[in-house]
């Protein structure tokens, strides 16, 4: 909750948070159209390729809203939040498990890239040795 501290300490912040509302809130639509085409992905895709499916409830917790000290603005963000950020890991979790399922190698490694914690257990990049003995098994 910084902008409040933000807010407080400068009066004119408050304004353009005010104007940065229409285009966070606007993701809204983005977000229900990849929840529902991901929902379908992973409900359809999964069982066929023989792979385990991820309970939503485990992702996208939505609750903060209930806090009864928080203004009613404040409750609207959480809500918001919740879901936003819980699709997108539950999101995370569905393309990593996909990607694991059909490659399983590792990127290039540069100072750059954050590797993703799934790809441990990838084949290393540009081992063709590795992979060729992985195809034959």
């Amino acid at each position: 909750m910084k902008f409040r501290q933000v807010v407080r300490r400068n009066p004119y912040k408050k304004l353009l948070h005010l104007i940065s509302l229409p285009f966070i809130y606007g993701m809204i639509v983005p977000f229900i159209f990849l929840d529902l085409c991901l929902e379908v992905y992973h409900r359809v895709c999964f069982p066929l390729y023989g792979l385990k499916t991820f309970r939503r409830s485990r992702y996208i917790k939505i609750d903060r809203h209930k806090l009864q000290y928080l203004k009613p603005l404040e409750r609207i963000h959480c809500l918001y939040c919740g879901y936003a950020n819980g699709l997108l890991h539950y999101a995370s979790v569905i393309a990593a498990e996909t990607e694991g399922y059909w490659c399983g190698i590792k990127h290039k490694k540069t100072a750059e890239f954050h590797e993703p914690l799934h790809h441990d257990h990838f084949l290393e990049y540009g081992n063709k040795a590795e992979f060729n003995d992985f195809v034959k098994r």
